[in-house]
């Protein structure tokens, strides 16, 4: 019997030995991505990205803190409105997703530094009297992205708004090109692609709000956050943030306003 209980023993500090090593059980040498790959130039599917088939400015930074770790990244893609839960429950490290820092979201998490200036804006077809600011969006009939600030924000507009919610930013879209919904409030970037695309759309000129990207890590979990925000403060002065706003921001930009 204490043959067994000895070896039972040695079996566990064994087991306990390879753990640290390894990340308490999990496959140590990843650090997994939450995202919603939906968002470009932020995140989004291509043939060839540069993780997997995953691609964007979000994506090119969480490579960068992944490096810095010491680990390869994995990206989990996903509803953005299942994010938040994502991270707290431990599915997913951190998550990086266009996403703003709101009271709900650090009830159940935290966030890095900023890292991005942004906005929502206001799409509505060409020729439209209707709606010319933010104040004539009430009592009208409006599309976000489920989750989003853009669907807390038109929320809060109350009086008789009708707010139609959509897992994509696009099928949002299509509901204003084919007349059931009056317009479609969403980030500025996504919103510029998709007014290219559609040339019977257009993006108001006074943003809808103003706000800034952070990246959520589960509640309590210093070790990676202190790592995400060492990364951050790096890329951003030594010029790698720079070179990627270049190559995902910018030429984005370009490619929509020629």
């Amino acid at each position: 019997m204490k043959k067994k209980v000895m070896a039972l023993a040695l079996a566990l500090c064994l087991c306990c030995g390879a753990a640290l090593m390894t990340g308490c059980g999990q496959d140590g040498g990843k650090i997994i991505m939450g995202t919603n790959a939906e968002f470009e130039p932020f995140e989004y599917k291509t043939e060839s990205g540069i993780v997997g088939n995953f691609d964007g400015l979000d994506v090119a930074i969480a490579q960068e803190i992944a490096k810095d770790m010491g680990k390869e990244l994995a990206v989990e893609d996903m509803d953005f409105g299942s994010l938040i839960g994502a991270v707290s429950t431990g599915k997913v490290n951190f998550v990086a997703a266009g996403m703003t820092i709101k009271p709900d979201r650090l009830e159940n998490a935290d966030f890095s530094d900023t890292y991005f200036d942004a906005g929502q804006v206001i799409i509505v077809k060409k020729g439209q009297t209707d709606i010319k600011s933010n104040e004539d969006l009430k009592d009208k009939k409006i599309g976000v992205q489920e989750g989003t600030t853009g669907d807390e924000a038109v929320s809060e507009l109350g009086g008789s708004t009708e707010v139609y919610r959509f897992k994509k930013g696009m099928d949002a879209v299509l509901d204003l090109n084919n007349d059931k919904i009056d317009a479609v409030v969403i980030d500025e970037m996504p919103a510029r692609a998709f007014v290219a695309k559609n040339e019977g759309l257009e993006i108001l000129d006074e943003p809808f709000t103003v706000e800034s990207y952070a990246i959520a890590v589960k509640k309590g979990d210093t070790a990676t956050l202190e790592a995400i925000n060492k990364t951050l403060k790096r890329i951003k002065e030594d010029g790698t943030f720079d070179e990627l706003y270049k190559k995902y921001i910018d030429a984005y930009v370009e490619n929509f306003e020629e």
